[in-house]
């Protein structure tokens, strides 16, 4: 049964494939070699695996390609409206700042005319009552007079009567005089405190509207604060999220930076508390939380600056091979990989990735033409396999800067960019901190 079955299988061979041979002669001698239907089904076989990888690998190539020039575009375009953003945030922030500080002024100024029109109002209701107690004094001493007088005509009277004569005694020209006196100091003393009441009405009525200014002062100033501090959470949260997903601690990262850059001053230095033991106000507390949050900010963005938070290679690459153990391209054996392949054209342009000094810029064994460079919180950048290097050892570089270009150096296999980040002597995955700023630069 097998044997009429290979018989069969042969058959069809035969006629798909009929045997051949290939004939090689030389001066002396010719000889053919003989390709039997078999033979030929393996190679044709073959070549139709390899044309296929082919096809395929192309296509691949092709997508990820496309896929990684759209990835670009897109990232570049959320780099440039966050920036505008952070531009636009960091604008009203400054304006919302100044117009706090002014409106902590008008509030200042606007309290101590308050003060004042107490004081006024204060001395204007002493000398109300000062007045009142004159007026009722002057009044007793008037009702005394009048019962003196009164007392006085009722005796004249009577000893008119007794003498018999209406004429005979002289009227007393005392009495009138104080009484024109006492009508007048009376009619003054009337006029002196409609004044003093009306004064007082009027300063009530200004310490009302004072009020009322000062109400909707606060109301203005409670609404300032707020943006301020949407502003700050909206510009704060995406920096403190990028160093966590980074794996750099963020109060760590803050504190180092803050210790390179102590020096004070400025308009937006925090507000001083009275050293009379007064307790600070509300809006002062909240006003130096602002203005610490905007401190913070503003380390913040000096420490994404001087960590690698950028991509080395802005041109259009296939990333190659990742970071972790995988197989050596060139015995076949599992192996470590320190850092992340970028394979495109020899001579693509390599960047730095944030500010920094070249500790190392030439060969170094299987890295081939490399160039270090060390940043900040003990991080240190390596762009290995290059065709040519642009910068010199103990040379000050900036992210962005044209360092190297591509090319296929050293232990290599094709032209590509062996990209590490070293944190502390630690090798770490590059792509983290790539990804961690997507959402921010």
């Amino acid at each position: 049964m097998r044997t009429r079955l290979a018989i069969k299988v042969h058959a069809v061979l035969g006629k798909a494939f009929p045997e051949r041979r290939v004939f090689l002669k030389s001066d002396a001698d010719t000889r053919f070699i003989r390709l039997r239907p078999g033979t030929q089904l393996i190679a044709a076989t073959g070549a139709g695996l390899i044309v296929a990888w082919a096809i395929i690998a192309t296509a691949i190539l092709l997508m990820d390609s496309i896929g990684s020039g759209n990835f670009r575009d897109q990232a570049k375009r959320d780099q440039r409206i966050y920036q505008a953003r952070l531009n636009l945030i960091s604008g009203e922030r400054d304006t919302r700042a100044e117009e706090a500080l002014a409106a902590q002024s008008r509030f200042n100024a606007a309290l101590d005319q308050i003060s004042a029109m107490q004081s006024e109002l204060l001395a204007s209701e002493t000398r109300r009552r000062e007045l009142e107690t004159g007026t009722e004094v002057i009044q007793t001493t008037l009702r005394d007079t009048m019962r003196d007088r009164e007392t006085a005509r009722k005796a004249l009277a009577a000893r008119e009567q007794a003498d018999g004569n209406g004429g005979g005694l002289a009227a007393n020209p005392v009495i009138p005089v104080q009484m024109d006196f006492m009508t007048t100091a009376l009619a003054d003393t009337a006029r002196d405190r409609d004044r003093i009441l009306a004064d007082a009405d009027a300063a009530l009525e200004q310490r009302d509207a004072l009020e009322h200014e000062i109400k909707l002062m606060r109301e203005r100033n409670d609404q300032i604060f707020r943006q301020l501090e949407e502003a700050m959470a909206i510009s704060v949260e995406p920096l403190n999220k990028m160093f966590r997903q980074a794996g750099m601690p963020p109060e760590q990262i803050i504190e180092q930076v803050r210790s390179g850059y102590s020096g004070q001053g400025g308009p937006l230095t925090p507000i001083s508390f009275s050293t009379r033991g007064e307790e600070p106000t509300p809006d002062e507390l909240r006003a130096n939380k602002l203005l610490h949050q905007m401190d913070t900010l503003n380390l913040y963005r000096i420490a994404a600056q001087k960590a690698p938070f950028a991509n080395p290679v802005h041109s259009s690459v296939r990333h190659s091979s990742n970071f972790g153990y995988r197989r050596d391209p060139k015995t076949g054996g599992r192996r470590m990989h320190n850092g992340s392949d970028f394979a495109g054209p020899h001579g693509t342009h390599i960047f730095s990735t944030a500010d920094g000094i070249v500790t190392r810029a030439g060969w170094l064994s299987g890295y081939g033409k490399v160039v270090i460079i060390k940043h900040a919180f003990g991080i240190e950048t390596r762009y290995a396999h290059t065709s040519r290097i642009h910068v010199k050892k103990g040379q000050r570089v900036s992210r962005g800067d044209h360092i190297a270009d591509m090319g296929n150096t050293g232990r290599s296999t094709g032209t590509h960019l062996h990209y590490e980040i070293r944190v502390n002597g630690k090798p770490v995955n590059p792509i983290t901190y790539i990804k961690a700023a997507r959402n921010v630069f």
